[in-house]
């Protein structure tokens, strides 16, 4: 076939169709929603149904549960205050978040909670930025003491991986707790993501989903993006499934209505609180490839958005993230072929599959994934609401981009 006007051919666009209809028609993913993009050229398919038996179908408009796809677009409100200078990298963050300061640190991250040193230093806004504050979910490791104390004593609830209490009380348990690594020493998954909320809302003396609205949504025109759904929007909203792990049996984990996201949380977690569309999640990372710029508008400076989506991680911190990494491959599409680690999002530092270096982005449990490519100027967006308790939506997610990347045509 010929190429299309979009920088696709139009076979390879049939192909992403034909494997993510597969996926549905075997009965294990309801239905999915898919952007791909490149240049000024997008192509979406809705797939599916909403509910594992059937109902409304899947349309580009439907929202979604991002999970942890959050990070790289909650990271944006520190951008925002990075640029203004209200915020710097290596700034304390005491004065904003005392219950972290004075920190003991275990001398085993597996050790007992009582056994610790002193911190070397103060934790600092570039600790949060990258994950490396010495506080995190260790997947690999939850039956230490301190990931018994994360669940035990509420900061993460045992169904969802999402704070429970309101922020303030959520800090104070934190500072309670000591710090698994020195400060800066190591990157840890998640945790760092929810403190940048709490950061941003203290600096800022707003929500932080207000401030995220006033400075990211609402320029954007991200019209259908928040910590929760509205009334109105509700029937935009499928279930969460989390299909049993044995049988594949479709359990639902959060209805639509009266479920999770369908109030305003006590929390609003940057770690994996934000509910969206395609649509609103490719202006974002549009705009991230676009180095800071919305049409003529600036949203964030062009050294922010690199900062963001480059490498930030020393030598050091990569072992341990790799080592991380490698240990969940087989739980998440890419998950052991990204390499680097920018704020909130990976960042490709070697080819281990299709994607390129330099490719940025971040998968969610509940089944999403979103990455931008600035080599190729490209946007996917894969969105599902089968959880990742079975392999079958990081399969899903593997296809999208093992056939995305072989649509494009030059």
């Amino acid at each position: 076939m010929g190429k299309s006007n979009r920088g696709f051919s139009e076979a390879g666009l049939r192909r992403i169709r034909d494997v993510l209809a597969r996926h549905v028609e075997s009965g294990k993913i309801p239905g999915l929603v898919a952007l791909v993009s490149r240049g000024e050229e997008t192509h979406v398919e809705a797939i599916g149904a909403m509910r594992h038996d059937g109902g409304a179908p899947m349309r580009r408009d439907t929202i979604f549960r991002m999970a942890s796809t959050t990070k790289p677009v909650a990271v944006a409100a520190a951008m925002v205050l990075l640029d203004e200078c209200r915020l710097r990298l290596d700034d304390p963050i005491d004065q904003w978040l005392p219950e972290l300061a004075d920190r003991q640190v275990l001398k085993r991250a597996d050790g007992p909670l009582d056994d610790t040193v002193p911190a070397r230093r103060p934790i600092i806004v570039r600790d949060v930025l990258t994950s490396t504050l010495g506080l995190g979910l260790d997947t690999t490791a939850m039956g230490s003491p301190m990931m018994r104390a994360f669940f035990e004593q509420g900061v993460y609830g045992q169904e969802w991986m999402l704070p429970a209490p309101e922020p303030d009380e959520w800090m104070r348990r934190l500072g309670a707790l000591p710090l698994m690594y020195q400060p800066g020493e190591r990157w840890l998954y998640n945790l760092g993501d929810d403190v940048l909320g709490v950061l941003v809302a203290r600096v800022t003396g707003q929500s932080f989903e207000t401030f995220l609205r006033e400075r990211i949504f609402d320029p954007l025109g991200m019209e259908d993006t928040g910590f929760h759904v509205p009334a109105d929007k509700i029937d935009r909203l499928p279930p969460l499934y989390a299909p049993d792990p044995q049988t594949g049996e479709f359990i639902v984990a959060d209805e639509a209505e009266g479920g999770h996201h369908s109030k305003p949380p006590v929390f609003e977690s940057g770690g994996g609180g934000l509910d969206s569309t395609v649509d609103d999640y490719h202006a974002y990372f549009r705009m991230l490839l676009n180095h800071g710029m919305h049409g003529t508008q600036r949203i964030l400076s062009r050294p922010a958005v690199e900062l963001m989506t480059t490498n930030r991680l020393t030598p050091e911190q990569l072992a341990a993230r790799e080592a991380w990494a490698r240990n969940v491959v087989h739980l998440a599409h890419g998950q052991g072929q990204h390499g680097g680690w920018g704020f909130g999002m990976a960042v490709r530092t070697y080819r281990g599959d299709y994607a390129p270096i330099g490719q940025f982005g971040w998968d969610g449990g509940a089944g999403t994934s979103t990455y931008a490519d600035p080599d190729n100027q490209l946007v996917g967006i894969l969105l599902t609401q089968t959880g990742m308790s079975t392999p079958d939506s990081a399969r899903a997610i593997h296809d999208f981009w093992t056939t995305l990347y072989q649509a494009i045509d030059d």
